[in-house]
């Protein structure tokens, strides 16, 4: 038997006594408090998504939460020490399977070798043979690799940590790199910015997204969030939460995209105080009017449609009067008074009607009016749609221009469909301001200026 110095004892005794306490450390969930590690929020969309599914989850539990943003690859580590009681990180359910419990599957998606356009791309695994592929560290797609790896031994890839996929997008797009893996989401957002990207093929099975617990996770609280996916995927809260991160990724085509970024170069400049004036006024968000006044005009005070539709918010003569616009070529009398009607349609929606939604509905009324806007509300629920989600009423607002459904309606015809792609498309623009806002950070003094991707610059050549 081993014998140590009093000493000695004591400094274990105390050491042992610290590891306790830094074990038991977490906090007990049933008191009201949970730990959840979560993206970082370099990851955009998904960090987002998975943070108000956190917040939902600890309502359903009445409880507070801290969020703690580690990257991928050092979730199951933190676990594993109980550093946080769960993670909400897009985690493929096949990874680390002996040393995780994973709640519920939430989200399918395909994994894809994402190559240059510039160079041929591979079709299949053998031709990335003499390509550098890069994989983000501790990802979904790491572990796609690992998985193919045990069948084709030759697979190599270089792992990255401290990176998202879209910056090792970007480094495809500019050519340092080959070829990266990503889930097909990814490449969606990635598309936006970067027009040199190219799909080579799908790798390995689709990922199933689900949270991940410690091997030794409290089984109540398991049981919880297999009881809460169960209600938010029967009420329609996951879908609806899955399309407004996810649902309007694809709406732009590439040239589109490339347009828009260049016109934040070009164009936006200008008019970007009048944004924020028009913003201050409302209590909207400036970016979601800029991307309001890109989808109705391009940022053209002149613009005039054949319906004598006008000016940077393409008014009608009936809203231009409504606003008190004397001069709807005035961009600011135009933008001012966008942002206002905007902001009373909002304001007419049903109090019930939560935020993003409230929205998205206002833009669709924007766009058609709000009686039709109300018609389309009227079918979606007698199709049994929720008439306060705009998730469900986008798949009923384009029938309004069937003669088998706008007659059974008060306002008659509409083009319901023009209503739903202006949404959807102005929700592009907005999430691509955001991003590249955030991208483009300056000194307050210093002129606004927006970085063209070299890729996207060619392509509008």
């Amino acid at each position: 038997m081993l014998s140590f110095p009093n000493h000695l004892r004591v400094a274990l005794f105390s050491l042992c006594l610290l590891l306790v306490a830094c074990d038991q450390s977490l906090p007990e969930w049933r008191n009201g408090k949970l730990v959840v590690i979560v993206p970082e929020s370099s990851w955009g969309a998904r960090a987002e998504f998975e943070r108000e599914l956190v917040q939902l989850f600890a309502e359903h539990l009445h409880s507070s939460v801290e969020l703690i943003p580690s990257p991928q690859d050092k979730i199951d580590r933190s676990l594993r020490r109980h550093h946080a009681h769960l993670a909400a990180a897009s985690l493929r359910t096949e990874v680390n399977i002996h040393s995780l419990h994973f709640g519920p599957s939430y989200q399918t998606v395909r994994e894809q070798v994402i190559c240059g356009r510039n160079a041929k791309p591979p079709r299949k695994i053998a031709e990335l043979s003499g390509k550098s592929l890069t994989v983000v560290a501790g990802s979904a797609q790491e572990t796609v690799l690992r998985e193919l790896q045990g069948k084709l031994p030759e697979l190599q890839w270089e792992v990255r940590q401290g990176l998202s996929a879209s910056e090792l997008l970007q480094e495809v797009s500019s050519g340092t790199a080959d070829c990266a893996v990503a889930n097909e989401l990814q490449v969606a957002d990635a598309r936006n910015y970067h027009a040199n990207l190219v799909a080579a093929f799908d790798i390995g099975s689709p990922s199933r997204l689900a949270w991940a617990f410690s091997r030794d996770v409290d089984p109540d609280l398991l049981r919880e969030a297999k009881t809460f996916f169960a209600r938010i995927q029967a009420d329609g809260t996951l879908n609806r939460l899955l399309d407004r991160y996810y649902g309007h990724r694809n709406r732009l085509k590439a040239i589109d995209a490339a347009a828009f970024v260049a016109s934040t170069e070009r164009d936006l400049p200008e008019y970007r105080a009048l944004f924020q004036e028009a913003a201050d006024l409302t209590g909207s968000d400036w970016r979601l009017l800029a991307a309001l006044a890109y989808q109705e005009s391009q940022w053209d005070p002149l613009a005039t449609s054949f319906t004598n539709v006008r000016g940077m918010m393409m008014l009608t003569e009936d809203t231009a009067d409504r606003m008190g616009v004397k001069n709807r070529l005035d961009p600011r009398e135009s933008i001012i008074a966008g942002a206002k009607y905007l902001a009373l349609l909002r304001d007419q929606m049903p109090d019930r009607i939560p935020e993003p939604d409230r929205t998205w509905l206002a833009l669709a009324a924007y766009n058609q009016g709000y009686g039709h806007l109300e018609d389309a509300r009227i079918l979606t629920m007698r199709n049994g749609g929720n008439p306060d989600s705009w998730t469900d009423i986008k798949k009923w607002m384009p029938l309004l221009n069937q003669p088998g459904y706008y007659e059974t309606l008060k306002y008659g015809y509409a083009r319901g469909g023009e209503a739903v792609i202006l949404v959807e498309s102005i929700r592009s623009y907005y999430d691509m301001l955001k991003r590249l806002e955030s991208e483009n950070v300056v000194a307050e003094t210093e002129p606004i200026s927006y970085r063209l991707i070299e890729p996207i610059r060619r392509l509008l050549r």
